[in-house]
């Protein structure tokens, strides 16, 4: 089928409580851009990506500029032809960034649009490995104090997940430690528990603080340091004795070979929305299969425990911060520990434009 139009709209959703992190401070509000394909037979797939609260209105110009008309004729099935297509429309201003963003909710809607015209959900069409995956309550909760962390966390326990990450990457590191021991010790043994330091620290710091955290059987330590020092990625896995995840921020599969080539990472992280779409995201995991890691997810929920379900090595689903419950009709549930990749066709996420409305940007 060949593709006849293209929408494009842009919305900032503002989060019920003010998050933190050790590198974007406190975030009040979430940028969305949505991005809506139909083919000529009138079947419509949908993708979208995120900003931490800047460049959205970048990326939705990019988009409906310099993405959209080139693909107005095309056919929709040619995937990988058009991912390919509009990397190299843009290499020269991207390989990666903003551009990266809009190939990604392009790519997205796609994929959906194909699901959508076989009637099939896209878990089964990826692959079909097992549609109930892991899943953990990833907090944006570094400035919380001791008493609300533990509060959201007794929340997230109710919702039904058996997983918790929280924030690391205070000034001082004793001041990390004392907020993990105290939520393992809430916790119990046993129960998971990663960190994320969201690239706060150099490779020496990261190497001191994984030692720290040694004792409080982490699965992982995420984002230690900035991204594109691999080498330092290889230090921080082998000196500081704590798996690491990482790849949220990589932009390409290039980026991700590297980083696994380098042995820098245990649980590589490719967000749907920010590496290339769903094209990258399933060579990605693919990659991490042959070198016998566990592929992870960042944000975007409702579209990972697709991709995530798709996969053999899959390990965790992250249920992130900025979510969509308000304006989606079936948010995602959880149920001990566990959620599940819907039966409806293509990823099955549908929008309440008419609330949608109430956001636009």
């Amino acid at each position: 089928m060949k593709i006849k139009c293209i929408s494009t709209d842009h919305y900032r959703i503002p989060l019920p409580v003010v998050l933190s992190d050790s590198t974007h401070g406190e975030i009040s509000a979430f940028e969305l851009v949505c991005v809506r394909i139909t083919d000529t037979d009138g079947v419509t797939g949908s993708g979208y990506t995120y900003t931490v609260g800047r460049g959205g209105a970048a990326i939705h110009a990019l988009i409906e500029r310099d993405m959209a008309p080139d693909l107005i004729g095309r056919d929709a099935d040619r995937i990988e032809a058009i991912w390919k297509l509009l990397w190299w429309r843009l290499h020269y201003v991207g390989r990666g960034g903003l551009a990266a963003h809009a190939l990604s909710a392009i790519d997205i809607a796609l994929w959906d649009l194909k699901a959508r015209r076989l009637k099939e959900p896209l878990w089964r069409l990826l692959g079909g490995a097992d549609p109930k995956v892991k899943a953990y309550a990833g907090g944006i909760d570094l400035y919380f104090t001791l008493e609300d962390l533990l509060r959201q966390t007794d929340g997230n326990l109710e919702k039904g997940f058996r997983a918790i990450k929280m924030k690391v990457g205070r000034s001082e590191t004793c001041d990390d430690v004392a907020r993990v021991s105290a939520m393992r010790k809430h916790l119990g043994d046993g129960l998971p528990l990663m960190v994320d330091a969201n690239m706060g620290w150099t490779v020496d710091q990261a190497i001191r603080a994984a030692r720290a955290f040694r004792e409080f059987d982490l699965v992982w330590l995420e984002e230690p340091t900035i991204p594109d020092d691999f080498a330092g990625h290889t230090r921080i896995l082998s000196e500081g004795g704590v798996p690491i995840a990482a790849g949220e921020n990589l932009h390409s599969i290039h980026e991700f070979e590297h980083l696994m080539a380098a042995n820098g990472v245990s649980y590589p992280e490719p967000d749907v929305s920010n590496c290339g779409g769903i094209t990258v995201w399933m060579k990605v995991a693919a990659l991490a299969e042959a070198r016998g890691l566990p592929v992870t997810s960042h944000g975007v929920h409702e579209l990972h425990v697709h991709l995530l379900g798709a996969v053999p090595n899959a390990s965790y689903l992250e249920a992130h911060g900025f979510g969509l419950d308000k304006y989606i009709a079936e948010p995602l549930a959880v149920v001990d520990g566990y959620a599940t990749a819907p039966e409806k066709p293509g990823h099955g996420v549908e929008f309440d434009w008419a609330a949608m409305e109430s956001v636009r940007a």
